[in-house]
């Protein structure tokens, strides 16, 4: 379940940052590009957080245990 959370947020951030591409090159005021950045960079926090949560509380062995 864990896997399929993280490759969900994965895609997400990868969506993000092509619309955000798109929007660079159609966009005249910029304001989709940079929803579309702020979304990606919050995706990739959530990525970071749940993962270091998930290392904190067994769901994902370390190194030497």
């Amino acid at each position: 379940m864990l896997k399929l959370i993280i490759v969900l947020m994965l895609i997400g951030v990868l969506v993000s940052l092509f619309s955000g591409l798109f929007f660079l090159y159609r966009d005249r005021t910029g304001d989709r590009l940079v929803k579309a950045l702020t979304l990606r960079i919050a995706l990739s926090i959530a990525i970071f957080i749940v993962l270091l949560l998930s290392y904190r509380f067994g769901l994902i062995p370390g190194y030497g245990h």
